[in-house]
């Protein structure tokens, strides 16, 4: 555990995520322009971020997080604002008072009473895709 970061271990949005190590917390006053990568862990953005995130662990966006990015992520929380395409390869979660503005691609996709989204879905699935029978053709539809 990183010097600092026991305490965030237990506050409330954390507790339904994966039991990952926090890496890093960005709060209020920090503005970040660029390229966020993480090869692993947790990382909770409560700031300013305009550019690209990437990381193969789990990315929180706080309360105060004001987002301008596309983010990539295995498990994404979103309780702030995201303007940007957001891609889970794992679950996206968007929590009360939550606001994403952008495309989103996830297999797994929850969305909180109070959250707002607006944008695109594509909710892959390879076994609904293997059961799509491929004998439609489009002179059959009208």
């Amino acid at each position: 555990m990183r010097f600092g970061l026991i305490r965030w271990q237990h506050r409330p949005e954390l507790q339904a995520l994966p039991n990952e190590e926090m890496i890093a917390v960005l709060e209020p006053g920090i503005e970040i322009e660029g390229r966020i990568k993480v090869a692993s862990g947790m990382v909770r953005l409560n700031c300013q971020v305009k550019g690209t995130v990437c990381s193969t662990g789990t990315i929180i966006v706080a309360s105060q997080g004001e987002i301008e990015a596309d983010i990539q992520a295995l498990q994404i929380s979103i309780a702030g604002k995201v303007k940007g395409n957001v891609h889970a390869s794992g679950q996206l979660a968007i929590k009360e008072h939550g606001v994403l503005l952008g495309d989103v691609e996830t297999p797994s996709l929850v969305v909180d009473p109070g959250a707002y989204f607006n944008g695109h879905c594509d909710m892959p699935t390879h076994e609904l895709e293997e059961s799509v029978p491929n004998e439609v053709n489009s002179k059959d539809l009208p």
